[in-house]
């Protein structure tokens, strides 16, 4: 049985090239950036020159780039970081960003900051009247992501990134999702802050950026030595670095063109063609290759687990696997039952797949709703 992996989403098979290119920094290439000998300047080199591409991926100035550990990490950076720099004032951001944003910002409250959490529309998007409504004399940050990891909307960052540069207040995106899929200029979005996470598009796990705008000061979060510009210290994972600069750099147009091609085809036949499902997030403005259905009378975890049995890796909308009988916050937020948000499938597609893996599960998802509706005591 051949697997069929629609969970990328969740993390990406690494790219062939991306391994190849990793390799010499293992048991070759090792030395520590820091060091000035020979070992020790070829790994620097590596570090400035990955350092270029990314920041050549999003029109930035290599000074401007700085690497972490990943998406969670550089999303504490932006947020800690301008928090503790300020000292005081008032933080917003939305009710469905990722949850290491959201505890972020519920942990800075405990700390004497004040923080508004701005609604979205049943697509997801932000509601941009009461973002306005909300910014205060003391508001310094605001942070809204680029694109929902469950439900796949792109938000209006350029409208959000105006509204932030008219009141002088620092702009913050995750675009952890986003990243090589959707086109990002800081040349023309006013962003100040921007995280990214490696695994999320054919590169490394344990490897991540943020940038930071030439006059965005941060406070930091990790004490040690002086790396990446006194803001993040550690010995550099230059494999890591040298793997996430190399993803930035293989996907193509005509991968994004495909994923969004085999997203519409599973979208267009689930609606067509199983009752009472419905797409959870935009359609217009969405990731291309996310697909987030709820189906009526029926488990997620039920559907995930009959896809897995016949090869098909998928994800829920429930927060069943963190041990909890609580459904997806941002499922809830755009205005989902308890049920319906338990009966969400989210399948992430990558470069990777191909059309008669969407041709299989096209197959065999029928009849998997099917029965489980019969058996299903929702009705």
């Amino acid at each position: 049985m051949n697997l069929i992996y629609l969970d990328n989403g969740a993390t990406t098979k690494v790219d062939d090239k991306v391994i190849k290119k990793m390799l010499p920094y293992f048991n070759e290439k090792f030395g520590n950036a820091s060091s000035l000998h020979q070992k020790g300047q070829e790994a620097r080199m590596a570090l400035e020159e990955s350092r270029r591409t990314v920041a050549n991926a999003i029109s930035a100035k290599p000074s401007e780039i700085i690497f972490t550990s990943g998406g969670s990490e550089s999303n504490n950076l932006a947020i800690k970081g301008v928090a503790y720099e300020k000292g005081r004032g008032h933080i917003i951001t939305s009710k469905i960003e990722h949850p290491c944003v959201l505890r972020t910002v519920e942990e800075l409250e405990k700390k004497g900051f004040e923080a508004t959490y701005i609604d979205v529309d049943s697509e997801g998007f932000i509601d941009l009247d009461q973002l306005k409504n909300s910014i205060r004399k003391d508001t310094i940050l605001i942070s809204v992501m680029h694109a929902n990891n469950e439900i796949g909307t792109i938000q209006p960052i350029e409208q959000i990134a105006e509204l932030c540069k008219k009141h002088d207040i620092i702009f913050h995106t995750d675009a952890v999702q986003s990243f090589t899929k959707i086109p990002i200029s800081v040349k023309k979005l006013k962003i100040d802050l921007i995280s990214f996470s490696g695994h999320k598009f054919h590169g490394p796990k344990g490897i991540g950026a943020l940038y930071i705008r030439e006059r965005i000061k941060l406070k930091k979060q990790m004490h040690g030595g002086s790396q990446e510009r006194k803001l993040r210290a550690g010995t550099e994972n230059i494999s890591g670095i040298v793997g996430f600069a190399e993803a930035t750099k293989i996907i193509k147009n005509s991968d994004i063109k495909n994923m969004t091609k085999l997203r519409d085809k599973l979208i267009d036949f689930i609606l067509n063609n199983i009752d009472n499902a419905r797409l959870n997030g935009s359609r217009e403005r969405r990731l291309c290759n996310n697909v987030n259905i709820s189906f009526d009378a029926v488990e997620g975890e039920a559907i995930g687990g009959y896809l897995d049995a016949k090869g098909i890796c998928s994800s829920t909308g429930s927060a069943c696997s963190s041990k909890s009988l609580e459904p997806s916050h941002v499922l809830k937020t755009i205005g989902l039952t308890h049920e319906e948000a338990h009966g969400s499938l989210r399948l992430t597609l990558s470069k990777y797949t191909k059309e008669k893996d969407i041709d299989f599960v096209i197959k065999v998802l029928p009849d998997i709703i099917k029965k489980l509706r019969k058996m299903s005591p929702i009705k």
